[in-house]
């Protein structure tokens, strides 16, 4: 993985004893929880957070050219379309 160099991980008991001292660290890199041996939460600082969210607003305008460019359908079949899945997953179930 990609983060694994000088990795912070810790157990969520680990975290919920010294949740300062964890805050202050994700300000310099993310800390990794788990518990019960799994991965469970990611502590990243929040100028982190919002780099990550203008990079994944960014991939998404992105997509939204591309399919501007290739033609895309309506709201009329895109809803035409979302309803016949719907009522074939409520089939699946019966």
């Amino acid at each position: 993985m990609f983060w694994e160099k000088g990795m912070i991980e810790i157990t969520a008991t680990e975290i919920k004893n010294r949740l300062g001292k964890y805050l202050e660290r994700a300000q310099k890199e993310p800390v990794f929880i788990k518990k019960s041996g799994r991965w469970v939460a990611v502590v990243v600082s929040y100028e982190d957070y919002k780099r990550l969210t203008r990079l994944e607003d960014m991939y998404w305008v992105e997509k939204a050219l591309e399919a501007e460019k290739e033609g895309f359908v309506g709201e009329k079949e895109s809803l035409e379309f979302l309803k016949t899945r719907l009522e074939e997953a409520v089939d699946a179930e019966a």
